[in-house]
């Protein structure tokens, strides 16, 4: 018997989900009746300048009528049918007579979307959760590809299973897709769920020799990603990391072409730890960092410290190559703890210090410089878009140091922005700079530890604008609240100076989709969040207009997408 969609979506969890509809019959909705609002009856009395109503609200939505219960398929059905008569872009498409208009929204699939047999995971769940996303507006999905996963076995053999059964479906459901090229492992990270290592081959390869991990002062070795110190030497069974990357992305371009530019819309360059480019500087793993800790250097295999010899010699300071910081503290220490970070008289600040931390950013910027020259050339004349990914480090960000960003790699100071050069590194080459943290607001944060999330994207807004460089966000941790949905709201529209114009993120990619979207709570606000985020910053309705669209749609649904909760827990 097949499976109703809520039930299909209660399966996300894992949760066996009784069949409740047997003898319900399933009527065909409009979409008139599923999404578009009364308009006769609609209406602002005065409008703001913000674009709100004052004075008069519509009237009750007929959709709250609990006689008024369809199908979700049949809702998605018709509102795809007529969503080309909505006044927003659909599809990448711009409507007739009107410019690119809002930021559309994208949602990260589950870590464990493809199975460790290469097989679709939960593929109903799926299927129903990806309907659900289409008929709320949602652009697209981002989708990681694992490297443990496609070429584990063998060096050179990829195994695209699951992946090429999940483009379809996303495809089917007309959803774009924005592709990350995992070349990290999953677990040891903020959200991870599950564990997915490096291939096979590559921990063989690491186990012969634990310099081709990340390492930091004390010999603790990082396997999350290959240490960008050996990038271009022949460590893999005879092919260099670069080389490896290069010929995964090749052979996903050569199983993919006939989606890329339609349905793969971007592919995502996997840079460090959690596809982020970055140095594993602050692990959670077996608890070896925790939040607010300013974390560890990691440049202390043989082939980070080969370049590091080699970099003071040049400088004319040989005595500085032999070792990074050896004062800069441990893990979980804050920066006045330290020598190295404080801020009167710390090594930071002076001429050991500027040219450690010029070095050790240096490295990282060449290092996605490297493999960006591979992606560019591999995805050309595609019609896809690169990005790489920035980590949004906030903590200690009112220190003078900012102990936490230099040790992951972004030498970014009270006196030296570190993000300008990131940002024209990836307009360089024609990257998005895709940055996290944008739902968090700086009082939400432990101000003791000098939290400034906000201050910390605006810097990156304005390095983006500078460098020209299109800038796309992601939240940082799950969140569903409507607090968190206007700061991504106003973040996304980049009015960090006063005279951005029409400027807006290219993009933005909500975390994550899993059982807790779909309740009825959640998907609400959701689905009014989608709206808003589509209708921009040049919005042409009013807020309560946005708002009273959206719960016509979430009230036909909301039965189903309850019953579903319900079951998931």
């Amino acid at each position: 018997m097949a499976l109703s969609m809520t039930q299909q979506i209660g399966t996300l969890a894992g949760a066996t989900v009784p069949d409740s509809s047997a003898g319900e019959s399933t009527a065909a909705v409009s979409a008139a009746a599923v999404w578009k609002s009364p308009t006769a009856s609609l209406k602002c009395k005065v409008m703001r300048t913000d674009g709100c109503a004052e004075g008069l609200s519509p009237p009750l939505s007929p959709c709250r009528s609990p006689v008024l219960r369809a199908d979700l398929s049949a809702a998605c059905q018709a509102f795809t049918a007529e969503v080309a008569e909505e006044e927003y872009v659909a599809g990448g498409k711009e409507e007739k007579g009107k410019g690119k208009e809002g930021v559309p929204v994208f949602v990260m699939m589950p870590l464990d979307s493809v199975t460790a047999g290469n097989a679709v995971n939960r593929k109903k769940a799926m299927n129903a959760a990806m309907a659900a996303l289409k008929s709320a507006g949602v652009e697209g999905v981002m989708m990681d590809v694992w490297w443990g996963l496609v070429e584990r076995e063998k060096p050179g053999e990829y195994n695209w299973g699951g992946y090429v059964e999940l483009m379809e479906m996303a495809k089917k459901h007309g959803l774009k897709v924005q592709a990350v090229m995992s070349f990290h492992q999953c677990g040891g990270n903020v959200g991870d769920s599950c564990t997915i290592p490096l291939p096979k081959w590559v921990v063989e390869e690491i186990d012969n020799d634990h310099d081709l991990a990340y390492t930091d002062q004390w010999g603790r070795r990082n396997y999350e990603y290959i240490s960008l110190g050996c990038d271009t030497l022949p460590v893999l069974k005879g092919r260099s990391p670069v080389q490896c990357y290069a010929d995964f992305m090749r052979a996903f371009g050569d199983t993919f072409k006939h989606l890329l530019g339609d349905t793969i819309v971007e592919i995502q360059v996997g840079m460090g730890p959690a596809g982020e480019l970055r140095y594993p500087s602050y692990p959670e793993q077996n608890g070896t960092w925790k939040f607010p800790g300013i974390g560890a250097f990691q440049c202390y295999d043989k082939y980070m410290l080969s370049s590091l010899k080699a970099a003071a010699e040049a400088h004319g300071k040989p005595e500085w190559g032999s070792t990074g910081p050896t004062d800069a503290g441990h893990y979980n220490n804050w920066p006045e703890d330290t020598q190295f970070f404080r801020k009167e008289g710390g090594g930071w600040d002076g001429p050991y210090g500027e040219f450690f931390l010029t070095w050790y950013s240096q490295m990282l910027l060449e290092h996605g410089d490297r493999i960006l020259s591979s992606a560019t050339s591999i995805f050309d004349n595609t019609g896809v878009k690169i990005s790489v990914k920035v980590a949004g480090i906030h903590w200690h960000y009112g220190t003078r140091s900012h102990a936490p960003e230099l040790t992951a790699g972004y030498y970014n100071t009270r006196f030296r922005d570190g993000y300008l050069p990131i940002a024209q590194m990836l307009a360089r080459h024609g990257a998005i700079f895709n940055f996290t943290c944008i739902e968090m607001r700086d009082h939400e944060q432990p101000q003791e530890a000098l939290c400034a999330p906000e201050k910390l994207v605006k810097q990156v807004a304005l390095a983006t604008q500078k460098a020209q460089v299109p800038l796309a966000g992601e939240n940082a941790l799950p969140r569903y609240d409507e607090y968190a949905h206007e700061q991504i709201i106003r973040a996304s529209q980049l009015d960090v100076d006063g005279e951005s114009g029409d400027r807006e993120m290219c993009a933005f990619t909500y975390l994550r989709m899993n059982p807790h979207l779909f309740e009825p709570n959640n998907w609400r606000k959701f689905v009014g969040f989608v709206k808003k985020m589509k209708e921009g910053k040049s919005a042409h309705k009013c807020w309560e207009e946005v708002e009273r669209e959206a719960e016509h749609f979430v009230h036909v649904t909301q039965p189903l997408v309850q019953e579903a909760a319900v079951l998931m827990h």
